[in-house]
C-alpha cells in the first residue's frame, strides 16, 4: 500500500509501524523485515519465508522506491569452530580459575589497593 511520489515518512510510519532498522549512509531508508522460522524439535532453525520490504525517501521525505526482496537474500554461515580466534596467551581453564591466586593486593603495597600513606604503618 506504500506508493512511491506519494506518500511521505509519516504515511509510511502511520501505515506499517516503526520500521524493523534504519539505514545510517544514505537518505535514512528504512527497513521492513518479515520472517517466520521453522524449528522442529532438536534440530536447528531454518528460514521458511522471509520478506524484507526496502523504503528509500528522497531529500524532502518523500518514497522514492519501494524494493521487496524474499528468502533467497538470507545467508548461511558455518562458524569455524567453538571458540573465536584471538591474539595472545592462550590459557587453560585452570589457568583462568587459579592464575591470580597471591596477586590480589600485589598492586598498592598489599594494602587492598589503597595508597594512602597518611596512616600508620602495621605489621
Amino acid at each position: 500500500s506504500v506508493q512511491a511520489g506519494t506518500d511521505t515518512r509519516q504515511s509510511v510510519l502511520a501505515v506499517l509501524g516503526k520500521p524493523t532498522f534504519t539505514s545510517e549512509f544514505n537518505q535514512g531508508d528504512w527497513y521492513y523485515i518479515s520472517r517466520d522460522v521453522r524449528n522442529f524439535a532438536y534440530n536447528n532453525p531454518h528460514v521458511h519465508d522471509q520478506v524484507t520490504l526496502r523504503i528509500s525517501f528522497d531529500s524532502r521525505g518523500v518514497v522514492s522506491a519501494v524494493r521487496r526482496s524474499g528468502a533467497e537474500q538470507v545467508a548461511s554461515i558455518s562458524p569455524s569452530g567453538k571458540t573465536t580466534p584471538t591474539l595472545g596467551k592462550k590459557r587453560s581453564f585452570f589457568d583462568e580459575l587459579f592464575g591470580n591466586i597471591g596477586t590480589v593486593g600485589a598492586i598498592g603495597g598489599g594494602q587492598g589497593g589503597n595508597n594512602n600513606t597518611g596512616g600508620r604503618d602495621t605489621p
